[in-house]
């Protein structure tokens, strides 16, 4: 996908996917929100993170963990954020293929984005 292509799906998805996050704390609270939106604990992924996250899942690109780490949560919020967009997509008429390139870790993705392997900078936990 192209940058306009993830732009325009991300465009089209985040207002379905407010809706969507609307109606299941409606359900959850068992009626009408009493405070005003935006109020209350914050998603740890955006919109665009879900989208972005999802589409990067079903290309098959990474694992649950690296896509966890490359977005600074966990696997079970990837896969979580994934079964709620998924549907979104199949709705929109969106496939997505899976890809030939497969990364576990940081630093296979690294060492694939990388010009020239001297230039690789692995930040260390510590």
């Amino acid at each position: 996908m192209t940058r306009q292509q993830v732009s325009e799906l991300i465009g089209a998805l985040t207002p379905e996917l407010a809706l969507q996050r609307e109606q299941t704390l409606h359900t959850i609270r068992g009626h009408a929100r009493l405070v005003a939106p935006g109020t209350g604990a914050k998603a740890k992924l955006t919109p665009a993170d879900r989208i972005l996250a999802t589409a990067l899942h079903l290309h098959q690109l990474a694992t649950m963990n690296l896509l966890g780490q490359l977005f600074g949560v966990s696997a079970v919020t990837i896969s979580r954020a994934s079964q709620k967009v998924r549907p979104l997509l199949e709705a929109h008429g969106h496939h997505i293929d899976a890809s030939t390139a497969r990364f576990r870790t940081p630093t296979d993705l690294t060492t694939f984005l990388a010009p020239d392997p001297a230039q690789i900078k692995i930040k260390k936990k510590g």
